[in-house]
């Protein structure tokens, strides 16, 4: 029987593979428009089904593969690319394994790294970066306190965190914590998500703690219960100050955090190569139905943006280090220079020389936002009803189906990053 391995099993080959310490093809037996739609960085497609007859010649025609060959199988759901390694194995491949689960096994892969830090003075500082790797979704773990020291803040152990945009598999951010020896406080969202389902009312019950929206999520017919946080309001955490920053544009609701003097989650707003698109809550009917409304809707947005960027996070200083809600995942799997499980961070300064974007003026800045509107994330105007509280998936299958493939919350703002953005802290 073929080796089954699982999701996170995968991501160290994946990355055993990029440093050159194993050598690997991941053949993905998918129909061509899913493949082409979303797919392993560096895969190979080989259309299969179970019980359909398999020809290894045609398969090695098809993928340049041969026996010598150490391959991995994956599909949607870890059915179909099993068959396809038993198929193998008999045909004499001696080195065979399939990925549990498939792509959904993949859709929920994570890595945690430390976010690297100025110098934060008398702050107890530390910044977790939850990366979810096939999506591209950034969360964050913020945790305060001495370990020695008893006074607190937001909660009663001696390390105190909030955890913010987290994801549905709310035990990573559960885990983040323990490894720390904090407790989760309380929860917070930058915004209505368009991409991805939001777990963070979900973790918020669980634990018995707050959860946060910005205030103004209140304007967009949020059908729960939420503690709302004003523009400037401040929560203490474990000596730590996190600052509510209203940041209107990508949604009407966007806020950032300004984590002591350290670091800025910026959610949606502002990324390491790009800015966040404008329309989306326009399109999924929040006061708009048509193209027309969605228009006006983006152009608005993009008046807000700018506003937000410069009016606020660009005032921050050079030093303060940006965390944004997403790096870009590409439908071929590729992150450009982002190495996933490295931090994903910029800074003020490097985001104000780098992004073109940011050097212009209202008007062209509104243009370029406005002008070629990326494609639409999956299902986003169910994301965003379950999001809002007004719908919900009925089981597990159907939320991992409604989330599938990578996020496209940025603009296509025809940014000219450097691989030294990334670096820049």
């Amino acid at each position: 029987m073929p080796t089954v391995i699982d999701a996170d099993a995968f991501r160290d080959r994946i990355d055993e593979r990029r440093r050159g310490e194993r050598s690997f093809a991941v053949v993905d037996t998918r129909p061509r428009e899913s493949y082409e739609g979303w797919r392993i960085a560096d895969s190979i497609h080989y259309f299969h089904k179970p019980f359909h007859e398999f020809d290894v010649d045609d398969f090695e025609a098809e993928t340049g593969l041969v026996p010598d060959d150490a391959v991995v199988t994956t599909c949607a759901k870890g059915k179909a690319s099993l068959d396809l390694a038993a198929e193998l194995e008999a045909a004499g491949y001696g080195d065979v394994a399939v990925v549990a689960d498939g792509m959904r096994g993949w859709s929920r892969v994570y890595d945690r790294t430390a976010v690297q830090l100025p110098d934060a003075g008398d702050d107890p500082l530390d910044v977790v970066q939850i990366q979810r790797r096939a999506k591209g979704c950034l969360g964050y773990l913020v945790v305060g306190g001495d370990p020695s020291e008893a006074e607190t803040g937001l909660g009663g152990s001696d390390r105190v965190a909030i955890a913010v945009d987290v994801s549905r598999h709310v035990d990573e951010w559960r885990e983040a914590a323990a490894a720390r020896d904090a407790s989760i406080a309380a929860v917070l969202d930058t915004h209505v998500h368009a991409d991805h389902l939001s777990g963070g009312r979900a973790l918020a019950d669980e634990l018995g703690v707050p959860y946060y929206l910005p205030a103004a999520a209140a304007e967009r017919d949020v059908a729960y219960a939420f503690e709302p946080l004003a523009r400037n309001e401040t929560l203490g955490v474990g000596g730590v100050d996190v600052k509510a920053l209203a940041t209107p544009g990508h949604t009407d609701d966007g806020a950032s955090y300004l984590v002591g003097r350290s670091a800025l989650l910026t959610g949606d707003t502002l990324f390491t190569d790009s800015v966040g698109r404008t329309e989306l809550q326009f399109a999924a009917g929040d006061g708009a139905a048509d193209e027309e409304a969605e228009s006006v809707g983006a152009a608005t947005g993009a008046e807000r943006l700018y506003d937000s960027l410069h009016g606020t996070l660009l005032a921050e200083p050079d030093a303060v280090v940006v965390c944004p809600g997403h790096f870009a995942v590409a439908n071929d799997g590729t992150t450009g220079d982002v190495v996933p499980g490295e931090p994903v961070t910029t800074t003020v300064g490097a985001a104000r020389r780098r992004l073109d974007v940011l050097g212009l003026d209202r008007e062209a800045f509104v243009e370029r936002i406005t002008a070629t509107l990326p494609e639409k994330p999956p299902n986003y105007e169910r994301v965003i009803a379950a999001n809002r509280g007004v719908e919900s998936p009925p089981d597990e299958t159907a939320a991992i189906e409604l989330e599938l493939g990578p996020n496209r919350c940025a603009a296509d703002a025809g940014t000219e990053p450097t691989a030294d953005d990334w670096n820049e802290t």
